[in-house]
């Protein structure tokens, strides 16, 4: 019988950032509390650059991107909130980092609890991923049951699984 396995990854889905980001900013444009404010939210490569007139404006902001997220599927791990910096204008500026992929030290701490807690499978780190082999997909099943019920520091996706 050939082993089963899945992959244990920490990632997000751009375009659905994308859009979140988007009803974010149809809404800041129509909302009254939002009349004649200026706030622009800027996406990179791994990180969101959020301008507001004033830390009110930025908190209800970042209350509005999070809930946008949460609708569209996103894990609130995903954001990494830096401070409130002082910008041009009287202006706020807030960086909000992307977290993308498992570091090499939560995957070594993963593979490491999954070898002590289930002798049965495999761990194996395979870059920003782990990749997770066993005989027995109800092994596998466990697994994936035990890693979702931890409060992990980042979200957690599995992928792959065959």
């Amino acid at each position: 019988m050939a082993d089963s396995s899945f992959d244990v990854v920490s990632d997000f889905d751009q375009q659905e950032l994308v859009n979140a980001l988007d009803q974010v900013r149809r809404e800041v444009a129509t909302r009254y509390d939002f009349k004649g404010a200026k706030v622009s939210l800027e996406l990179g490569k791994d990180e969101i650059t959020l301008h507001a007139d004033d830390d009110f404006r930025a908190g209800s902001v970042k209350d509005l991107i999070e809930s946008k997220a949460v609708r569209r599927g996103l894990s609130l791990k995903v954001f990494d909130w830096g401070k409130l910096e002082p910008a041009a204008g009287g202006t706020v500026r807030q960086q909000i980092g992307l977290h993308r992929g498992l570091t090499s030290e939560q995957a070594k701490e993963i593979a490491k609890m999954l070898r002590e807690q289930f002798p049965k499978v495999k761990p194996a780190i395979q870059g920003d991923a782990v990749r997770v082999s066993g005989k027995s997909k109800d092994e596998l099943q466990g697994v994936i049951t035990h890693l979702r019920g931890l409060d992990y520091a980042v979200a957690l996706q599995f992928i792959n699984y065959r």
